[in-house]
């Protein structure tokens, strides 16, 4: 069987990070599974020049958000796990309480219950108490918070290479090899102290 993999996109700012999630596995052996919140339709029109439809076209399956019934939504459909990129306060709130008012949180709750690997993206600064909170329940629940913070050790030279970065490092937690990322200690990048 083909390894599957959810993602979602919820309405954060930065589309662009969930656009690039599925870039970078449509080459790979996996079967995509796509789920985008309203709020995250209304970012794309907003923030992005990404037409709807072409996005996803780059998944194998998309599911409405308002299908509960979908097989992402079942615990017997197996999957490696789900990626929220980006991961709005909404949605982290919605999953670190357990509700399941949409198809993209139904799915990360399904995730958390049966042991899989959950990421979340989590985009919002400056943070307050009850985004710190829910950041504190989703992880001991088992999921993975993974704000898209630059790693500027691989001296990014365009806003692509650090949104690339940044998703081919979320993609590593799932075990799935990104090809051509900069890695400390691989390659060009040289940590012996010199320049």
């Amino acid at each position: 069987m083909t390894p599957r993999i959810i993602i979602g996109i919820s309405g954060a700012s930065g589309f662009q990070y969930g656009v690039k999630a599925l870039e970078l596995l449509q080459p790979l052996p996996l079967e995509v599974h796509l789920v985008v919140s309203k709020g995250a339709e209304k970012t794309c029109v907003l923030e992005t020049d990404y037409r709807l439809d072409e996005v996803m076209a780059m998944a194998d399956v998309v599911h409405p958000i308002g299908h509960l019934g979908a097989s992402i939504a079942s615990g017997s459909f197996k999957t490696l796990g789900m990626l929220v990129a980006p991961c709005s306060m909404r949605t982290l709130g919605a999953i670190a309480h357990c509700l399941t008012d949409n198809l993209l949180t139904r799915a990360a709750d399904v995730v958390l219950k049966e042991r899989r690997r959950l990421v979340l993206l989590a985009r919002e600064t400056p943070l307050n108490l009850g985004h710190i909170r829910n950041m504190a329940a989703v992880t001991e629940m088992g999921g993975i918070l993974f704000p898209p913070v630059p790693a500027l050790y691989q001296r990014p030279q365009t806003a692509d290479d650090i949104i690339t970065h940044s998703v081919s490092r979320a993609l590593d937690l799932f075990d799935i090899d990104v090809e051509n990322i900069p890695r400390w200690g691989e390659g060009s990048l040289r940590h012996d102290g010199s320049c």
